[in-house]
């Protein structure tokens, strides 16, 4: 399968790093110009760096904005007006007990993980009905299907995702734009290996024994039994992003590796 994206622009949130910079990567790959997306002018400029160092990656541009908010949402759009492509990727998380979740955690989990893809998409979408196409996804978790105990809030946040996602794409029935979830299992990003490092010490493991311990304890019903590259989950997003996903809409597609103990 031969995916061309020549001529589409694509804007990623939270994309200097992570699951964020490797679609960003992928969507360059397949020759749509990537708007990458970040709250600080260093780590956006070496983002793109890293995307132009590919012939593919040569027309990225990027902004600097906290899309975690209102105001940084008006600043996105007011840099970026249009899109063919808008990936939802910005997002948070934090182990806490649930007797500890303050108020203020919800509201600001909620914000960035929730708020930010709804007022984007509130923008965005209205430009790719007009034009008869558009791609917009939300980065959304196996969480969203398998609440941690250990992060009820991260959980509820993604899960709120799958009900925008599927209600958006009712909204758009039959103008020629998707809208899709996609649901990643654990993944080693820089984050997320720099967690698991604190936690292989506290434990007196290695890192990839910490992994191990993890998927173990934590999440025993994986099929790979191992963690993701951001590069598998950026795959999926390609392809939900392509021509050749045309009649992929309102989908909870499961990159997880197997770990929802689902048949649907």
């Amino acid at each position: 399968m031969i995916i061309d994206l020549s001529g589409k622009t694509a804007i990623v949130t939270g994309s200097t790093g992570g699951i964020g910079l490797a679609i960003a990567r992928g969507l360059a790959d397949a020759g749509a110009t990537v708007v990458v997306c970040g709250r600080e002018a260093g780590r956006v400029d070496a983002a793109l760096a890293s995307l132009r160092d590919t012939r593919a990656g040569s027309l990225a541009r990027g902004v600097v904005a906290d899309a975690g908010n209102a105001e940084g949402c008006r600043a996105l759009i007011a840099a970026e007006p249009e899109a063919d492509i808008l990936v939802n990727n910005l997002g948070i998380y934090g182990v806490k007990a649930f007797s500890d979740i303050s108020d203020a955690d919800w509201e600001e989990i909620f914000q960035i993980n929730v708020m930010s893809g709804v007022r984007l998409s509130r923008h965005y979408a209205r430009g790719m009905q007009e034009r008869g196409w558009g791609r917009i996804q939300f980065i959304s978790s196996e969480s969203a299907l398998n609440i941690p105990a250990e992060m009820v809030h991260y959980g509820v946040s993604k899960a709120a995702l799958q009900g925008v996602s599927r209600g958006l794409a009712k909204v758009l029935a039959g103008s020629g734009v998707t809208v899709n979830t996609i649901l990643p299992g654990p993944t080693r990003t820089e984050g997320v290996t720099t967690f698991f490092t604190q936690m292989a010490k506290e434990r007196g493991v290695s890192l990839e024994e910490m992994e191990g311990l993890f998927l173990k304890e934590n999440r025993p019903s994986s099929l790979i039994r191992r963690f993701a590259s951001p590069e598998e989950v950026a795959s999926l997003c390609v392809y939900a992003a392509s021509p050749q996903a045309s009649a992929t809409t309102g989908a909870a597609l499961r990159v997880d590796g197997g770990i929802v103990e689902s048949i649907a």
